[in-house]
């Protein structure tokens, strides 16, 4: 048996989540529905005019799903880099509170933490926009090779494209992952990431991953197709096999042989801020944990529809672990 069930590698970022006006959005000129890079004088600016109205959580799409799974009971372990000023300290306190074992034991470099500003509008969309600070450095010497080999999957973040050093050490991650018989598992991350990146995002994956995560936006952006089967197809070539996310309908996903559509429960949604990271992280929770590809789905439809009707980029332990009970067992 491995140590672990999932080894994450992606930015390390704290979540401040904030709740704002569409009418804000564009007095600011926040590009809506989409992940921005900043600088730390734009953040700083737009922080001013919302105040302290807002919460914060270690996060990153990765960790996001890392916490997800090891909530549901998973074996995790996060890569990531944080500085070592108060925020560093903060996130590197709050993963570890979520049970994830990761690299951050020790001393850490002098710089700032990257922050995300995650704004919620009242049609429960999200926009962000995100100084990477020190996280933007990412490189191979925070990967901990004896931690990947000892993993059932590798689970790499698309933000990892937009730093050459990420970006290399995401392939050096995949080819020693490949070469050590640990699956790799993989996720676009988000529209605008697809449409600026295309080309490092394919260099990432190389040949063909295992397991391949996004949503329809993202999936119709990477293979140029406007039909959701038609992308499925292409998405089939440079993947064993696809969960695509559809929202309030589902998901479709291909489990090597053929499609599975799931169909989700209507819910009224309030924030889908972080729906399509834990998604991932219930998703394979199941498929380490014995369960089949459509079981699997359907765990991670029902984890996600959950938290988009609350705040937040993630559920509590307990909520995760009933959805769980009322699904599977």
């Amino acid at each position: 048996m491995k140590k672990y069930h999932i080894y994450g590698m992606g930015n390390a970022l704290v979540d401040m989540e904030i709740e704002v006006s569409n009418e804000f959005i564009t007095e600011t000129k926040i590009e809506k529905c989409l992940m921005i890079l900043v600088d730390e004088n734009r953040q700083a600016e737009v922080l001013k005019k919302v105040g302290s109205h807002h919460k914060r959580a270690c996060g990153g799409s990765a960790a996001n799903t890392i916490i997800g799974a090891r909530q549901l009971g998973a074996r995790t372990f996060y890569s990531c880099k944080v500085a070592n000023d108060e925020t560093g300290e903060f996130y590197f306190s709050d993963l570890v509170k979520e049970g994830v074992q990761t690299n951050l034991h020790g001393e850490r470099e002098a710089g700032v933490t990257g922050k995300c500003m995650v704004f919620v509008t009242p049609d429960a969309e999200r926009s962000m926009e995100t100084y990477l600070g020190i996280t933007a450095t990412f490189s191979e010497e925070q990967l901990e090779w004896d931690e990947l080999k000892d993993s059932e999957y590798l689970y790499i973040e698309g933000y990892l494209v937009t730093g050459d050093s990420a970006k290399n050490a995401a392939i050096k991650a995949r080819r020693f992952a490949r070469d050590n018989g640990v699956k790799v598992a993989f996720t676009f991350s988000d529209p605008g990431i697809v449409a600026h990146f295309k080309d490092g995002l394919a260099e990432i994956m190389g040949d063909k991953i295992d397991l391949l995560f996004c949503n329809e936006g993202e999936a119709m952006a990477f293979t140029g197709k406007e039909d959701i089967n038609e992308a499925m197809t292409e998405l089939a070539k440079v993947s064993h096999q696809v969960a695509i996310t559809q929202g309030p309908r589902g998901a479709l996903l291909w489990d090597g042989n053929k499609e599975i559509d799931i169909v989700t429960k209507k819910v009224e949604a309030v924030d889908t801020n972080g729906a399509g990271d834990l998604f991932a992280g219930a998703f394979m929770f199941a498929l380490t944990h014995g369960h089949s590809f459509s079981e699997a789905g359907k765990l991670a439809c029902a984890c996600s529809s959950e938290l988009v009707t609350q705040f937040g980029p993630r559920l509590k332990a307990e909520q995760v672990k009933e959805i769980y009970k009322s699904i599977i067992e």
